[in-house]
């Protein structure tokens, strides 16, 4: 059961996470964006979330392989070298440790995105770990029909 509706009680500060949401649809690679926001959701334990995002996915056409190795994504043979990249810079970015995201995560993404499309994958990644915070901690659950 849902513990609180984050955008019943807090709606300004729900539709300022939404214009980031926005910002990151308008300006991410949509296949990369759905592999990301399905990496970092599997990695905070959002049920809510793997939910929407593995449906969104498919439903753009997306292959339920890729889908489930994403899970795996550094041993599958699926993710082209931008996701690839893409996907390590979600794992550094949602652990965040103590020494923050590695120089050979940054430099290999940095490789083949373009500082701007850097710019926009970061804010991507924080945006998906934002609402993965928000429902994991609203204890939000995904329809149980699918």
């Amino acid at each position: 059961m849902s513990r609180i509706d984050m955008a019943a009680v807090a709606p300004q500060a729900y539709q300022a996470v939404l214009g980031l949401e926005k910002y990151a649809r308008a300006n991410v690679d949509h296949t990369v964006l759905e592999l990301v926001k399905l990496r970092a959701s599997m990695l905070n334990g959002c049920a809510f979330c793997v939910d929407m995002h593995s449906a969104e996915a498919l439903a753009a056409g997306e292959s339920s392989r890729r889908l489930f190795a994403v899970a795996a994504w550094r041993e599958a043979p699926f993710f082209d070298e931008r996701e690839r990249t893409a996907l390590a810079l979600t794992d550094a970015v949602t652990r965040l440790g103590e020494h923050g995201v590695p120089d050979e995560v940054w430099d290999a993404a940095a490789k083949v995105w373009s500082e701007k499309e850097l710019a926009d994958l970061v804010i991507a990644i924080a945006t998906i770990n934002v609402w993965n915070r928000i429902a994991v901690t609203s204890r939000t659950q995904p329809p149980t029909e699918a």
